[in-house]
């Protein structure tokens, strides 16, 4: 049983304009002046939930949890226009001078992890400690393996030729292409399609026992337009990176720092060897497999490590 902490509520919460007609929701919880951490989200697109500020001790953190663009309550929603990883490590910065903080923690998992790693590269100096669940890079081999013909499909065939069936041929090696046509489509009913098949495929491999997955409203569907689109978006343009390895290259300059990286052993989304290069690159860097985890965050292995690590941090850095 995970012994989570219990529910708080924030102490402060709003919209900060970061340029570009976007305004970041952002909510900040546990003690003003305590061991400031950020919070990032997966995705890209995912959202902050009251479930995530709870792996934090709120005597010990003063955590900032903020919808990154176009996701969750930020404002344009859904929107793709000036939505790059750049853009959102500009972002994370702003947040971290609004709050008046030098250094915090970086948490983030799966697409939060890649934002995290680089916004640690390009500030290290911002940097106190770094926590990582499921690490992805966003390189080419990473997004043929969760969409290509030869990567996850091939532990589950039936839902991937079900995710692929209507993709033209030309596009099969990449179908992100074609969802991110479908899913800036001007007709609602092709986007709330594309939408439900994006989010079944994901759904169906990012758990270790995937959960029935139900026929979503409308409502929903709408709501839920902004991870998948913005993941396309993101997946079109190879992440906005200068290179398939940027991030990699530049992991040397987090030597030392407690780096803590946690993925489960059989994570669909995130294999395990990411986790291990990553681990590998930094100097200092330790890295836990969960032998009987997937890849959500709720997975029993890997939250208890999560929420054990933070204590463990808390611990060190207030001595």
């Amino acid at each position: 049983m995970v012994q989570y902490y219990p529910e708080s509520t924030p102490y402060k919460r709003g919209h900060l304009s970061v340029g570009d007609g976007h305004q970041i929701y952002f909510e900040c919880v546990g003690t003003r002046g305590a061991i400031p951490v950020v919070f990032l989200h997966g995705g890209p697109g995912g959202n902050i939930s009251p479930f995530y500020r709870r792996f934090f001790n709120p005597k010990q953190f003063n955590v900032l949890l903020f919808d990154q663009r176009g996701a969750g309550r930020s404002t344009p929603f859904a929107c793709v226009e000036n939505n790059t990883t750049h853009d959102l490590v500009a972002d994370i910065e702003r947040l971290r001078e609004m709050m008046g903080i030098d250094r915090w923690i970086v948490f983030g998992g799966s697409w939060g992890a890649t934002l995290a790693l680089a916004y640690a590269t390009a500030h290290p100096k911002r940097v106190l400690g770094i926590v990582l669940r499921g690490v992805f890079l966003g390189r080419q081999s990473e997004l043929d393996w969760l969409y290509g013909p030869k990567g996850a499909g091939q532990l589950f065939p039936e839902e991937y030729a079900q995710f692929v069936q209507n993709v033209p041929e030309q596009d099969r090696p990449h179908p992100y292409h074609t969802y991110y046509r479908w899913l800036n489509d001007e007709n609602i009913t092709v986007r709330r399609k594309a939408t439900a098949a994006w989010n079944r495929w994901e759904n169906q491999i990012s758990q270790l026992i995937p959960t029935s997955h139900r026929k979503e409203t409308n409502a929903e569907l709408d709501k839920g337009l902004a991870i998948a689109r913005i993941e396309t978006h993101y997946f079109v343009n190879q992440l906005f990176l200068e290179h398939d390895n940027a991030i990699f290259d530049k992991l040397s300059v987090l030597d030392n720092l407690p780096v803590c990286i946690v993925n489960g052993r059989y994570d669909v989304v995130c294999p395990p060897v990411t986790a291990y290069e990553v681990q590998q690159a930094i100097e200092g860097a330790t890295l836990t497999i969960v032998p009987d985890a997937g890849h959500s965050t709720s997975e029993p292995g890997i939250a208890e490590f999560l929420i054990k690590t933070m204590d463990r941090l808390g611990t060190m850095l207030s001595s």
